[in-house]
C-alpha cells in the first residue's frame, strides 16, 4: 500500500513539472546555474588546497559569474557561446584590476563604477555577446569595489572568473545542452495533452449535462495554461535573422500561425459549450478522431455552432498529430532551414532614439541616486543600493513594470531574510546541512526565476543570509541595513523610470502600427468594392508587417537573465496570424461570388479597423487574460474568401480585449 501511494506521488509530482514546465528547460536552466555553481566552488577549492591559496575575491567571482554565465550567455551555438564567455572573462579581469587599482581613491571609483553600469548597459546595443559582456563587467567592478583586493592578489584572482567560465560551457554544452528540436516536440506534445484535457472537461460536463460556475472557471484555466505552452512552444521555433517571423508561407511561420489557430479554435471550443452543452456523442467521436454520426448534423443554431467548433478543434489536434509525426520522423528539418540562414547585423544605434540607450542612461542615474544615499546609510554597503537600482530595469518596458519589478524586489527581500534569519539560526552549527539548504534555495531561485521575480528574490534572500551565517558575518543589523539599502536602490530605480525618459511615447511603433492598419482598411476597402487587385495590397500588408516587427524589437529585446513569453511576443502572434488571414481572403477572393452577408461582414470589419487604429500601441500593454472569453467565436464557414475574413475579426477581438 506504501508503495503505491509513493508511485502516486512520483506520478502527481511529474504530472505538476510537465504542467508548469512542459519542455522542461527550466529545470535544466535551474539545474544548469546550480551545477555550475557547485563544480566551480569545488575546482576553486581543490586549487585552494592543492595548488595555491587563493583569496576571498576569487570565490565571490567564481560563484556569482557561474550565474552570470549561465543565464547570461544566450548566443545560439556552442563555439559562439565559448567566445562571448572567454571575452566576458577577459572583461571581468580587466575591470577587478581597474577597482584595484582606484581603490586608494573611492571618489573616482565610484565615478568609474557608474561609467561601468552605463557602458554595460549600453553594450545591449552590441546584441546577446554585448549584454553578457556588460554584465560580466557590471558584476565584476561591484565585487571587485566590495572585496578591495590588492592588485597584486589580481593574479589569482582572475582564476575566479576563469574556472566558471571552461566549467560552465562544458556544463552547457555538454552535460545539459540545448536543443531546439526536443523542446519543440515537448512543448508541441504539451499542447496536445492541453487540448485533450479541454476535450475530456467538455465530454464529462456533456456527460453532467450542466456547467456551473466552478466548471467555467476550470475551462478558463485550462485555456490559460494551453495559451502559455502555445507561447512556450512558439518560442523554441528557430526564428530568422531579423528575430521576427514574417508572414511569408515559410515552414517556421507557418508553424507559429498552426500554434496560434489551435489556441482559437480551443478558445472558441469552450466560450461555445459553455453556452450550449454538445451531445455527449459529439465530443466522444472528437476526441477518438472518428466522424461525427450524421445524426449530429441537426442540431438547433446554437449547438450547430458547438459542434463546428469542437470539429475545427479536432481538426486542429489531428494537424497537431502530424506535426509532431514529422518532427520525429524529420528532425523539423523544413522549420531548421530558418536556423541555418546567415545572420544579418544589427544596426549599432547609439542616438537617443534608441530605447536601449534611453534605458541606460535611466539605469545609470537610478544608480547615481542609490550611490548618493547609500553611501549616507553606510560606506561598506551601499554597493546592494546601487545592485537594487540596476536589476529593478530588467525586462521592463514601461514606468509600470519598473514600479512592480521594485516592488517584487523589495518583498522578495524583505520576507527572504525573515525566512533566512531563521534557517540560518538553526543551521549555523551544521555546514552540510546548511550548504544543502542554501544548494536547494539557488536552484528554486533559478527555476521560478522566469514565473516569479520576486520568488527568485526570496530564494536567493535566504542563500546569502545562509551563507552570511556561515562565515559569521550574520547580524540582525546587516540584514537591517541590506533591506534598507535593497529599498533605497528599488526607490531610486521607479523614480527615474516615472520622470526620465518615461516609456509612454512609442512613436516609432505607433507610426508602424498606422500603416498596417491602414493597409488592412485598404485591403477590406478594395474587397468591399469588389476590386480584384487584392494580392497586390495583401503583400503591403505584410510589409507593413515587417515594420511592426522591427519597430516592438526593442520593446521585447530583453536584456534580463532569462525571459518568459510575454506581451510582445504575443501581440505580434496576433498581428502574425491577421496578416497571413488577410493573405488567404486576398487569394481566394472572388468579388462576383460573394454573397451579401461575406460583404457586410467585410464592411463591418473595414470600419472597425479605423477604430482599432486609434488605439495604437496600447495593444502591445494590455493584459489578455479575460475572464469573460472573447465576444466572437471561431468562424463556422469553410476554405473561401469568407474564412479569411472572419479569421480576421477573430484575431482582431484580441488585440484589445473588450474594445
Amino acid at each position: 500500500m506504501r508503495g503505491e501511494g509513493s508511485l502516486l506521488s512520483g506520478f502527481d509530482f511529474r504530472d505538476w513539472l510537465l504542467a508548469h514546465d512542459p519542455a522542461l528547460s527550466r529545470l535544466r536552466m535551474a539545474s544548469r546555474v546550480t551545477l555550475t555553481i557547485a563544480l566551480s566552488f569545488g575546482a576553486l577549492l581543490a586549487i585552494h588546497h592543492l595548488l595555491v591559496p587563493l583569496p576571498m575575491a576569487a570565490y565571490g567571482l567564481g560563484i556569482v559569474l557561474s550565474i552570470e554565465g549561465g543565464v547570461a550567455v544566450k548566443d545560439k551555438g556552442s563555439a559562439p557561446q565559448l567566445v562571448t564567455r572567454l571575452l566576458a572573462c577577459a572583461a571581468s579581469v580587466l575591470v577587478v584590476g581597474l577597482a584595484a587599482v582606484l581603490e586608494a581613491n573611492r571618489y573616482v571609483s565610484d565615478g568609474v563604477f557608474l561609467l561601468i553600469i552605463f557602458l554595460a548597459t549600453a553594450g545591449r546595443v552590441f546584441g546577446p555577446r554585448g549584454h553578457a559582456i556588460g554584465m560580466f563587467a557590471f558584476t565584476s567592478y561591484f565585487l571587485g569595489a566590495y572585496f578591495r583586493p590588492p592588485i597584486t592578489d589580481l593574479p589569482l584572482i582572475a582564476i575566479g572568473p576563469i574556472a566558471p567560465a571552461f566549467i560552465g560551457h562544458v556544463v552547457r554544452s555538454l552535460v545539459l545542452p540545448d536543443d531546439w528540436r526536443r523542446d519543440l516536440l515537448r512543448s508541441l506534445e504539451s499542447v496536445r495533452g492541453r487540448i485533450n484535457q479541454i476535450l475530456f472537461k467538455i465530454a464529462a460536463l456533456a456527460s453532467a449535462g450542466q456547467v456551473t460556475e466552478k466548471d467555467a472557471q476550470e475551462l478558463r484555466q485550462l485555456e490559460e495554461r494551453l495559451k502559455e505552452v502555445v507561447l512556450m512552444a512558439e518560442s523554441f521555433i528557430p526564428r530568422p535573422p531579423t528575430g521576427m517571423f514574417d508572414a511569408d508561407d515559410e515552414p517556421a511561420a507557418e508553424l507559429a500561425i498552426r500554434l496560434f489557430d489551435a489556441h482559437l479554435a480551443a478558445e472558441s471550443a469552450i466560450v461555445l459549450s459553455s453556452q450550449s452543452l454538445p451531445p455527449f456523442a459529439l465530443v466522444h467521436a472528437v476526441i477518438d478522431g472518428a466522424p461525427v454520426p450524421e445524426a449530429l448534423a441537426t442540431l438547433d443554431e446554437l449547438q450547430a455552432e458547438t459542434r463546428q467548433a469542437l470539429i475545427r478543434l479536432g481538426e486542429a489536434r489531428a494537424l497537431l498529430d502530424r506535426t509532431i509525426e514529422k518532427g520525429y520522423a524529420t528532425g523539423f528539418a523544413e522549420v531548421a532551414a530558418v536556423e541555418e540562414t546567415a545572420s544579418v547585423p544589427a544596426k549599432i544605434d547609439f542616438s537617443l532614439a534608441n530605447p536601449l540607450i534611453r534605458t541606460a542612461l535611466q539605469v545609470t542615474l537610478a544608480s547615481t541616486i542609490a550611490m548618493t544615499f547609500g553611501l549616507m546609510l553606510s560606506r561598506e554597503r551601499w554597493f546592494w543600493a546601487v545592485l537594487a537600482s540596476f536589476l529593478v530595469f530588467t525586462n521592463t518596458n514601461s514606468r509600470g513594470d519598473t514600479a512592480i519589478k521594485a516592488l517584487q524586489r523589495s518583498l522578495g527581500t524583505l520576507l527572504g531574510i525573515a525566512m533566512g534569519l531563521i534557517l540560518a539560526t538553526l543551521l549555523t552549527a551544521h555546514m552540510a546541512a546548511a550548504l544543502a539548504v542554501a544548494t536547494i534555495a539557488i536552484f528554486l531561485a533559478f527555476y521560478f526565476l522566469q514565473t516569479s521575480y520576486a520568488t527568485m528574490t526570496f530564494f536567493v534572500s535566504i542563500a546569502l543570509c545562509i551563507v552570511y551565517g556561515l562565515i559569521g558575518a550574520l547580524t540582525p543589523d546587516l540584514l537591517r541595513l541590506r533591506i534598507e539599502e535593497t529599498m533605497l536602490g528599488a526607490a531610486a530605480g521607479t523614480l527615474v523610470a516615472f520622470v526620465v525618459f518615461p516609456a509612454r511615447t512609442r512613436g516609432a511603433l505607433d507610426v508602424a502600427l498606422g500603416k498596417w492598419f491602414t493597409a488592412l482598411e485598404e485591403l477590406l476597402s478594395a474587397a468591399f468594392a469588389r476590386e480584384l487587385t487584392l494580392i497586390t495590397r495583401s503583400q503591403k500588408l505584410d510589409a507593413a508587417y515587417r515594420d511592426i516587427a522591427a519597430a516592438a524589437r526593442p520593446l521585447g529585446s530583453s536584456w534580463s537573465v532569462v525571459t518568459r513569453p510575454g506581451h510582445i511576443r504575443q501581440t505580434l502572434a496576433i498581428f502574425l496570424a491577421a496578416t497571413y488571414w488577410a493573405r488567404i481572403m486576398a487569394k481566394d477572393y472572388n468579388g462576383t461570388t460573394c454573397d451579401a452577408e461575406s460583404m457586410k461582414l467585410i464592411d463591418t470589419e473595414r470600419q472597425r479597423v479605423g477604430i482599432l487604429m486609434a488605439r495604437q500601441s496600447e495593444c502591445f500593454f494590455v493584459d489578455r487574460k479575460s475572464k469573460g472569453g472573447p465576444g466572437r467565436h471561431l468562424p463556422l464557414s469553410h476554405a473561401d474568401a469568407r474564412l479569411g475574413v472572419e479569421m480576421i475579426a477573430s484575431t482582431l477581438d484580441r488585440l484589445y480585449p473588450n474594445a
